[in-house]
């Protein structure tokens, strides 16, 4: 199956590029949107993610990373008393998944989301159009441009 591209949304203050670079690869829990839950479900283990920084000044692409292991139940939706649980979940039937990411690249200067918005080539992208979901997918040409906007090169 060929490469797909994506866009994940993490606040800085929570898990930023910084936190992703000094750790290698996380495990992306939390997600409990079933669009994002689904998109997620979707990527392959080589597919490659914009990160982006939402709930900042400005919010937009900071750098690169890459699914590293393809989707399993987000465990932390079965732990009482974890921010992430869920009282519906059910270890036989999951209801949430995650996907581990790892550090590629972090671009020189975030390409923020009003540079994005008004580049005509990113008018059909899913965070122009759709903005709020965390995960979303991403055109290799829209991909391409984003890293190509950012000067980066990897």
């Amino acid at each position: 199956m060929a490469k797909q591209y994506w866009l994940m949304k993490s606040e800085p203050d929570v898990f930023s590029i910084d936190d992703l670079r000094r750790e290698g690869s996380t495990c992306w829990e939390g997600v409990r949107n079933y669009q994002a839950r689904n998109n997620m479900r979707d990527m392959k283990v080589g597919d490659e993610v914009i990160y982006y920084h939402s709930n900042a000044k400005p919010p937009g692409a900071v750098g690169i990373a890459r699914v590293c292991k393809k989707a399993y139940p987000d465990h932390f939706a079965l732990q009482k008393g974890h921010k992430y649980f869920d009282a519906k979940s059910d270890p036989d039937n999951p209801r949430w998944f995650m996907v581990d990411v790892e550090f590629v690249a972090e671009f020189d200067e975030c390409v923020g989301l009003a540079e994005l918005k008004s580049d005509p080539e990113l008018a059909d992208m899913e965070l122009i159009r759709y903005g709020r979901l965390s995960v979303q997918a991403v055109k290799k040409s829209e991909f391409g441009r984003v890293k190509k906007m950012a000067g980066c090169k990897k």
